[in-house]
């Protein structure tokens, strides 16, 4: 009787594998067709579009920081090289380039990110649901600023905190991840340099659990940013004469009390703080309770660094946002756990939610108009200014916004009625929010067309190189 074989479930092939776990991909597909449509068919922000003219005009020879009069540091000119030269070599729009890479860039690291936590707890056996939700939470939350500096960011460092909780919890890693991700947080604080206190601050907790300071990973990120700064003074040394000076005089103008950046953040403080009081009463039940203790502490270093830039600008919310609702949706995975007790899933039925509603409603209403827009029941900022063209007698524009990108430094060539043509050199910002009107040149024998707001003014508190306004007339040919 004691030789019969028992018999034992036979393990999961890949395929069926895939087949049982596909399904949880359905949510990221979708919201990655949802993004592309929308974001394609809208114009690209601002600031991004700026930024791919500039990486342009670099590829093209002209000098950064000299011919090009930039603030940001050039980690995100070089990047966005990447996609204005495939746009170039392919002959399309560069945004048509730039939005694919935005998106493969975040999913490239929601996947890694999903493999890198392989093993590490309940959450390590779902890979496939692990990846479809960061990556949804990624594509999303962003809205229309989708390719900011704080988004390329986020994904630059989101493999950095897998791999730091997982040593917290004493779980293994390996030599090459804890390196590229290393590389990878170091170019992040190369894009965005004011997101060393959140990276600090996670260190500080490290070495307040025993972790060691001194590491494969840290060892990494502290050479990528010497051999950037290095490459900065070499190859840039008039970003530090020009560029800095220049940022400084622009941006400090711009300051916000904190009231009104704590009232402005008050959705993304008050999840932050569900997802510490979470963490707090379950911290002796989960086997990987470090990690989403150590998206909240990333979140709270990212809220310091936006309090402390002292901009309501929302982009600069996105890095605080983004990890704050990952440290949520960790929470909504634990719910099923057999560890969970009664008041702690009380408590996560309640507060979570709660947390999610506040930073879901900020992205949903930053997508309301891109999704108008895209639907084509709301005109775009070319249109609108074509409008205004036509308003004045005009027969024809070429717009600076049909190459797929907006670039302070196109000219729009306006034939008007009256035999003259004018010149308008204008940026997406001001046509979208509806700030032009008409004006007569003074000394001009017939209409011109000019938008004017009054951030344009140069006795503004602002004046947004990138989004100048600028007419001139000259006789037609």
């Amino acid at each position: 009787m004691y030789d019969q074989a028992i018999d034992t479930p036979p393990r999961l092939s890949l395929g069926h594998h895939c087949v049982r776990s596909g399904p949880a991909l359905v949510p990221l597909l979708a919201a990655l067709g949802f993004v592309l449509f929308t974001t394609l068919r809208c114009p690209l922000k601002d600031d991004i579009a700026w930024l791919l003219y500039v990486a342009q005009q670099w590829l093209a020879g002209r000098q950064l920081y000299v011919d090009l009069i930039e603030v940001n540091p050039p980690m995100i000119v070089w990047i966005l090289a990447l996609p204005a030269a495939l746009s170039a070599a392919l002959g399309v729009a560069a945004k048509f380039a730039a939005v694919p890479f935005f998106a493969a860039c975040v999913l490239s690291s929601a996947g890694w990110c999903a493999r890198l936590l392989r093993g590490y707890g309940p959450l390590g056996a779902a890979p496939l649901p692990l990846f479809a939700a960061t990556g949804t939470v990624l594509l999303v939350l962003p809205g229309p600023e989708f390719g900011q500096r704080e988004h390329l960011l986020v994904a630059a460092a989101l493999p950095y905190l897998c791999i730091f909780a997982r040593s917290l919890d004493g779980g293994p890693t390996q030599p090459a991840g804890e390196t590229i991700a290393g590389i990878l947080a170091g170019v992040g604080c190369a894009l965005k340099p004011q997101f060393l206190l959140a990276f600090v601050l996670l260190e500080i907790l490290g070495r307040m659990r025993g972790l060691r300071l001194v590491r494969r990973m840290t060892i990494s990120a502290a050479l990528t940013l010497l051999l950037y700064v290095a490459a900065v003074l070499l190859f840039f040394p008039a970003y530090f004469t020009n560029a800095i000076p220049l940022g400084l005089a622009l941006y400090g103008a711009s300051d916000v009390g904190w009231l009104q950046l704590l009232s402005d953040s008050r959705a993304v403080l008050l999840a932050d703080a569900v997802a510490f009081m979470l963490w707090w009463s379950s911290r002796d039940k989960l086997r990987d309770r470090a990690l989403p203790l150590t998206l909240a502490v990333f979140a709270a270093g990212a809220i310091l660094v936006w309090l402390l830039e002292e901009k309501s600008w929302f982009y600069h919310r996105l890095p605080a946002s983004i990890f704050t609702t990952l440290a949520l949706v960790y929470w909504v995975s634990v719910l099923g756990r057999p560890e969970i007790g009664r008041r702690a899933a009380f408590l996560m039925v309640i507060f979570v939610p709660l947390g999610l509603l506040g930073v879901g409603r900020a992205a949903i209403s930053r997508w309301q108009e891109q999704i108008e827009i895209a639907a084509g029941s709301r005109l775009t900022a070319e249109r609108k200014l074509e409008q205004v063209i036509r308003s004045e007698k005009g027969r024809e524009a070429t717009s600076p916004f049909r190459n797929g990108s907006v670039s302070a430094s196109r000219w729009s060539t306006i034939p008007a009625s009256n035999g003259r043509r004018a010149s308008i050199r204008c940026g997406l910002w001001w046509a979208k929010c509806g700030a032009a009107r008409s004006t007569a040149m003074p000394g001009a024998t017939g209409r011109s067309i000019a938008g004017w707001s009054k951030i344009f003014s140069p006795a503004a508190p602002i004046w947004p190189w990138s989004m100048n306004a600028r007419v001139s007339t000259t006789s037609a040919r």
